[in-house]
């Protein structure tokens, strides 16, 4: 606080010919700021604004102060939203983070230059298609009566399931679907971080008589550190405000069990016109990504090594 108010104090005795020295500056951040405003503040201010009312888009907006927060202490169905999407968020943290290191590892140590080409486009290219196309795709290869997977599976003689109509694996198959079409975002940036490890670091520890495991648990993951923070923050983010798997596969069902707060936030303001509700919804999904990030920073002080 201190270093700050001397900072505007010398800002405010800044010579004419300092400030305009700083106009480059504020010329290059100034985009910047004003997509801020337009797109991130301005939508906030407006949300909050909306979640004090009842309002259905056609009559007049009834003030409501805070009785759209009450309702979503006691609402089962948001509950369960955000019980699902958090479930989701983490199965798909761990399996990014613990899949994608393996197969970093495998492609960085074990496979030739054209070959890790190939396989970087292999993994990557599911990434550059579509939600709405990988949707489309997955709903009907785990279609339970024409569709790939029933095919292959009837021909090994194993039972086949209807995946997406069951409140056990309806879930679980929404997070293998993402993590197909995820996996090569988080897949490329642990080998970027892998490539980054110096190679010094291993020699040394060879010398020092430490094997394979070691030298990873010792050398690789404290040098990836800040790599695998940023993987596991962008993860959890992307994957808390999953969206269009849910609609397109399953449209939140069966009973609810595949429903994400995204979701709900959308069948509230555009299906059931309770845009107050709705507005109310989308600052707790806010609210819960600032606080679960938040903690991510506060906890990576242990972990992540600079």
């Amino acid at each position: 606080m201190a270093t700050a108010v001397a900072e505007l104090q010398a800002a405010k005795q800044a010579t004419p010919q300092q400030r305009r020295d700083w106009l480059p500056g504020y010329l290059f951040i100034g985009p910047a700021v004003l997509l801020f405003l337009v797109f991130v503040a301005a939508p906030l201010v407006a949300a909050f604004g909306l979640s004090l009312f009842h309002w259905d888009l056609l009559s007049t907006p009834e003030f409501a102060g805070l009785d759209n927060f009450r309702q979503l202490v006691t609402d089962e169905a948001t509950i369960r939203a955000v019980i699902n999407t958090f479930v989701f968020a983490t199965a798909s943290v761990v399996t990014h983070i613990g899949i994608g290191m393996l197969l970093a590892l495998g492609v960085h140590r074990t496979m030739t230059r054209g070959t890790k080409y190939f396989v970087r486009t292999a993994y990557f290219f599911p990434f550059l298609v579509s939600w709405a196309a990988v949707a489309l795709i997955w709903k009907y290869v785990l279609d339970p009566s024409f569709g790939l997977a029933t095919h292959y599976l009837s021909s090994l003689g194993l039972p086949v399931t209807n995946w997406l109509a069951s409140p056990t694996w309806a879930l679980p198959t929404l997070i293998v679907v993402d993590w197909w079409h995820t996996i090569g975002y988080t897949f490329i940036i642990l080998l970027a971080g892998l490539q980054t490890v110096p190679a010094q670091l291993h020699e040394a520890a060879r010398v020092d008589g430490a094997n394979a495991w070691w030298r990873f648990w010792s050398v690789t993951l404290p040098v990836m550190s800040p790599t695998i923070f940023f993987a596991t923050v962008i993860t959890f983010i992307g994957a808390f405000q999953i969206f269009d798997p849910m609609l397109i596969m399953t449209n939140g069902g069966p009973d609810g069990a595949t429903q994400s707060i995204v979701m709900y936030t959308y069948e509230k303001g555009f299906q059931s016109f309770e845009v107050g509700y709705a507005a109310a919804l989308s600052l707790v999904l806010f609210l819960v990504i600032m606080i679960a990030t938040g903690l991510q920073f506060r906890l990576s002080r242990r972990w992540v090594h600079q």
